[in-house]
C-alpha cells in the first residue's frame, strides 16, 4: 500500500513534506534538523513509517507505534529549544487483515522562532528549502527573530533568583525620578520582573547591578566629518553593562562632546543647544526600550557628526512596517518588542506608558526650518532615529552634493557652503536654491547673499531671458 490510499493529497518529499521508515537511532540529528527547519520555515508534515522516495507503507504495529511516538517526543524534547508546537496523529490501516499505523507528526510554522537544536552543548539553527534542510543564513535567523509572533525575550523566564540587593542602581534611578519614592518588591512583581517561584524574567536580569554581558552593549562615536568615511574620529567608547549604567553612560557621551563641533556663525545660536535634552534622552530611551534583544552580538549605534546625531537600534520596529525616511514622528505606529522593560523605564518615569516619546521629540525641534527637522526610517533588522545638530546653522548635510574647500568669502553667511555645494554640479535657478535652503526668495536673499558670492566671484551668474542661474565657479574651489 502507498501513503495516497489512505492520506488524501499528493505527498512528495518536498519543502513541508519528509518520510522516514523509522526513526534513526544512530544519527538523531539527521531528521531533528527536519522538524526544526520546518518550525523555521513555514512549517510541514513528517510521515514515519513510509518509505521516502515511493510513498510504500512500511508501518508498525500499535506497540510499535506507541515506542515510536514515545521516541519521537523524548527526543525533540531533549534536543530542541523551544519545543515545536505538532500535533502527533496515529493513521490507523488494515493490510492482510492486520491492523497497523504510520505516525503523522504536523509541524506548524513556530511562534518562537528560531527553534534551535542543540547537540552535544552546541546549537545550530535550521532551515527547510525547496525539499531540503540546511543551515539557516545570519540574514534568515534576523529575520526569524523579528517575526517571532508572541514571546519576546525580556518576558521569558531566567534561571536566576531574585535578590532585592542585586538592583540598587534600579532602585535609586527610580527614586531620582519619583520624588524619592522607593520602589516596592509588589510593583516589581505585579510588572513580571520575576515570577511565583522567586526566578527573574530575561528582562529583569538585564537591569541586575552586576549584569556584564553584551545584550545592552552600547558603541558612541564622534567624527570630525558628516558620515564615517570621515579623516578622523574624535571619539568613541563601548558600554555595556546593566540598563541603567547604559542610559547614564550614553547621556553623558553626547552632553559632554555635542558642543565640540559647534559652528557659531551666528550669535543668536550661542545658548541653543546641538540637541535639546529632552528630545536626546526620549531618543536613548526609545532605542534601549525597542530595542531587539534576541539579537547577540548587535549594539546600539550612537554615531555624532557634524550636522546630526544618529542612533541607530538593533531590530525594525515590532510588527511594525519597513519604512524610508519620514519627518513624522508623530504618526509613527509600534507596539511594544519588550514589555516588561518597558513597564520599568514607564514606572521610572522616564518614559509614557501612552508611547508619546517621539512626539517629544517633535515638540522640542517644532520651528525649525526644513533642515534642522529630525527623521525615523525603519528596515528589517535595525531602525534609526536622526536628530540634526541646531547649532550648525546650514542644516542637514546631503551626502549626495561634493565636498568643497575654499578660501573664506567676505562678509560670508552660513548660507554659503551649501549655496557653493548645491550648484557646484549644476547650474540652479534662485528659486531652486532658495527651495533647496527653506528661506524665501526675498530681495535680502538675492543681495546680501547671492550678489555678495557673486561679486566675490564664486558664483558665475547667467542670464536666459527672465530666469538667472547660477553655478559655482570651479576655480574658486577644490573639490575634495
Amino acid at each position: 500500500m502507498y501513503l495516497e490510499e489512505i492520506v488524501e493529497g499528493i505527498h512528495i518529499e518536498s519543502s513541508n513534506c519528509e518520510m522516514k521508515s523509522r526513526l534513526n537511532r544512530e544519527n538523531i540529528e539527521g531528521w531533528l534538523k527536519t522538524i526544526a527547519g520546518f518550525a523555521n520555515a513555514e512549517g510541514g508534515e513528517f510521515f514515519i513509517g513510509v518509505e521516502d522516495k515511493t510513498n510504500k507503507l512500511i508501518g508498525f504495529d500499535r506497540v510499535g507505534a506507541d515506542n515510536e511516538r514515545n521516541f519521537f517526543n523524548n527526543t525533540v524534547n531533549e534536543h530542541l529549544i523551544p519545543r515545536p508546537n505538532m500535533d502527533i496523529i496515529f493513521v490507523r490501516y488494515i493490510i492482510k487483515d492486520s491492523e497497523r499505523f504510520i505516525i503523522r507528526v504536523k509541524v506548524p510554522k513556530s511562534d518562537i522562532r528560531p527553534v534551535v537544536l542543540k547537540m552535544n552543548g552546541v546549537p545550530s539553527i535550521y532551515m527547510r528549502r525547496e525539499g531540503f534542510t540546511n543551515g539557516a543564513t545570519y540574514e534568515e535567523i534576523i529575520e526569524m527573530s523579528i517575526r517571532s509572533k508572541n514571546t519576546q525575550y525580556d518576558t521569558l523566564p531566567s534561571n536566576r533568583k531574585y535578590k532585592a540587593e542585586d538592583f540598587s542602581e534600579l532602585r535609586t534611578f527610580y527614586s531620582e525620578h519619583n520624588n524619592g519614592k522607593q520602589l516596592s518588591e509588589k510593583a516589581l512583581r505585579s510588572m513580571g520582573f520575576f515570577d511565583e517561584n522567586g526566578f527573574l524574567s530575561n528582562g529583569a536580569v538585564l537591569f541586575a547591578d552586576d549584569y556584564d554581558e553584551g545584550k545592552t552593549d552600547v558603541m558612541c562615536s564622534l567624527f570630525s566629518g558628516f558620515d564615517k568615511g570621515s579623516k578622523r574620529i574624535i571619539s568613541i567608547n563601548r558600554y555595556h553593562g546593566n540598563i541603567i549604567r547604559i542610559i547614564k553612560a550614553t547621556m553623558e557621551f553626547v552632553l559632554l562632546r555635542m558642543n565640540y563641533l559647534m559652528e557659531k556663525t551666528d550669535t543668536s545660536r550661542n545658548n541653543v543647544e546641538a540637541y535639546p535634552q529632552r528630545a536626546l534622552f526620549e531618543a536613548v530611551i526609545n532605542a534601549i526600550a525597542h530595542r531587539d534583544y534576541y539579537l547577540d552580538g548587535t549594539q546600539i549605534q550612537v554615531d555624532m557628526f557634524r550636522d546630526r546625531l544618529e542612533i541607530i537600534s538593533p531590530g525594525g520596529f515590532y510588527r511594525g512596517e519597513q519604512f524610508e525616511k519620514t519627518y513624522n514622528l508623530s504618526g509613527i505606529i509600534s507596539k511594544r518588542r519588550n514589555e516588561l522593560i518597558t513597564s520599568i523605564l514607564v514606572s521610572c518615569n522616564v518614559m509614557e506608558a501612552a508611547g508619546t516619546g517621539f512626539d517629544k521629540i517633535m515638540e522640542e525641534y517644532s520651528g525649525v526650518d526644513d533642515g534642522h527637522r529630525p527623521y525615523i526610517s525603519s528596515a528589517s533588522d535595525h531602525f534609526t532615529l536622526v536628530l540634526p545638530d541646531l547649532t550648525y546653522e546650514e542644516g542637514l548635510h546631503d551626502p549626495s552634493l561634493p565636498e568643497l574647500s575654499y578660501a573664506s568669502i567676505p562678509n560670508g553667511t552660513a548660507h554659503d557652503n551649501k549655496i557653493l555645494r548645491f550648484c557646484y554640479p549644476k547650474a540652479r535657478k534662485i528659486s531652486e536654491i532658495a527651495d533647496y535652503l527653506g528661506i524665501k526668495d526675498s530681495n535680502y536673499f538675492r543681495k546680501k547673499i547671492l550678489e555678495n558670492l557673486i561679486s566675490n566671484k564664486y558664483l558665475d551668474k547667467s542670464d536666459n531671458g527672465r530666469v538667472t542661474y547660477l553655478k559655482t565657479n570651479p576655480d574658486a574651489v577644490t573639490l575634495l
